[in-house]
């Protein structure tokens, strides 16, 4: 059966409840259907590309169909594609949580398939430690305004994006408050990003101050608040808040999961603050974008207070696919690509690039043009309504995935783009902007 474009689009619709989506808008804006990938470029059936200027979700860090990566899946699925992890191990688990642990100097892994289950395994350890130490008040959970960590009822509750949040709140935890974000786009006039960081780290040890005892964690994306826009913010926000949850004992989590494996310049974010969090969340990019996997690990204090010869003061949580060969696989490749091409060397040489082609944009209607990393994003105040999706529209008309969150613009393209194919993003995204405002 030859499949085409219209057909795969007709059947998706009528089988397929795509994700974080309204369905009712493919009636008028119709799905992408890709057949292929190669590098940085998608290829739907009838050979039209696009530039997958968005990482597919942030997550393909080598581009598609990369030949290292694709290897070691195979050369896993013929040894064993998954064992039971409760009383069984098997190399590649064993292999890939020993390179985690020399990358951040944390200790044991704890695995499951994706983001929002590695920062409810987080929040979970995080209480049960407190319990199992007789702390049985720290049960709040402290995150910044407008983060995101998820979207199951646990990550939710510690999200503060409405968009998400707001239907299921009476579901969810009322345990949890939202301290001021340091995103330095709401800096004062004359106030440099760093003051501001650090009056937001006032206000949150304020709030620590007086309310240590019930508090379990607190839970930031270091660096970048990427679902709320790219919001960025100095590093010195992360050492304040260390320093914090070190005197009045507080757990921090540092939910690496987007802004993780050399997406902010560093292999982790937090090596900008110079810290080491109580727990570090990582998925996303650690597979390079080719099987599900996420992974908490935490510190040896933390691993030996569930230590015990009661199993009631384990950690009991679990699931199915925990610790999947192929996925542990796909990971240690990823983590050869970065130690065999020195991929963040390369990746400061291209967003030097790329920053200086983007100096070129400062005649246009954008607002607070930032970078982090691999990650570039500007503000957009549109005459009309509708930017985001004209926006979207528009690039996928020039051959260009670009996906605005709100009226910010952002690129995450993957590591492997080259200086031809930035050009070509920048030139499309111009102009699907001016179409678009």
């Amino acid at each position: 059966m030859t499949t085409s474009n219209a057909s795969l689009l007709q059947r998706s619709l009528a089988a397929v409840w795509h994700p974080c989506t309204q369905m009712k808008q493919h009636e008028a804006l119709p799905l992408v259907p890709v057949k292929r990938g190669e590098g940085v470029w998608l290829e739907d059936f009838d050979g039209k590309r696009y530039l997958d200027g968005v990482s597919s979700w942030w997550v393909n860090l080598f581009g598609h169909n990369h030949p290292h990566i694709k290897q070691a899946i195979k050369a896993q699925l013929d040894q064993l594609e998954h064992v039971i992890l409760a009383g069984f191990t098997h190399e590649p688990v064993v292999r890939l949580s020993e390179q985690l642990s020399l990358l951040t100097g944390l200790g044991h892994s704890f695995y499951a398939s994706d983001g929002a289950s590695a920062t409810e395994i987080a929040l979970k350890m995080s209480f049960h430690y407190w319990r199992n130490h007789g702390e049985t008040a720290k049960t709040r959970f402290l995150s910044l305004q407008n983060g995101y960590h998820g979207e199951t009822l646990g990550s939710l509750s510690v999200t503060d994006i409405a968009l998400f949040k707001d239907t299921y709140a009476p579901l969810l935890r009322e345990e949890s408050i939202a301290l001021p974000s340091p995103d330095w786009r709401r800096a004062e006039p004359g106030e440099s990003a760093e003051q501001y960081a650090l009056r937001c780290a006032g206000q949150a040890e304020a709030y620590i101050a007086q309310h240590h005892a019930g508090i379990a964690a607190v839970i930031v994306e270091p660096l970048v608040q990427c679902a709320t826009g790219m919001a960025m913010y100095h590093p010195v926000y992360l050492q304040r808040l260390r320093a914090l949850c070190d005197r009045y004992q507080v757990h921090l989590i540092a939910d690496e999961i987007a802004v993780g494996f050399g997406r902010t310049g560093t292999m982790f974010a937090i090596e900008q603050a110079g810290i080491k969090p109580d727990f570090i969340c990582l998925s996303k990019g650690i597979t390079g974008g080719y099987l599900p996997l996420s992974v908490v690990q935490t510190t040896q204090d933390i691993y030996a207070a569930f230590y015990d010869d009661s199993v009631t003061r384990g950690f009991l949580h679990s699931h199915s696919y925990t610790g999947n060969a192929l996925a542990c696989s796909a990971a240690l490749a990823t983590l050869d690509i970065f130690a065999q091409h020195d991929v963040l060397n390369s990746n400061r040489r291209k967003a030097g690039y790329l920053n200086r082609r983007l100096a070129a944009w400062r005649d246009l209607p954008i607002r607070h043009l930032r970078n982090t990393g691999m990650i570039w994003a500007f503000d957009v105040t549109p005459s009309r309504p509708g930017f985001q999706q004209r926006f979207y529209q528009a690039a996928l008309q020039r051959g260009l995935l670009l996906r605005p969150v709100g009226n910010t613009v952002y690129f995450m393209p993957p590591y492997i783009i080259s200086e031809e194919e930035m050009d070509w993003m920048l030139e499309q995204a111009r102009g699907a902007l001016e179409e678009s405002l």
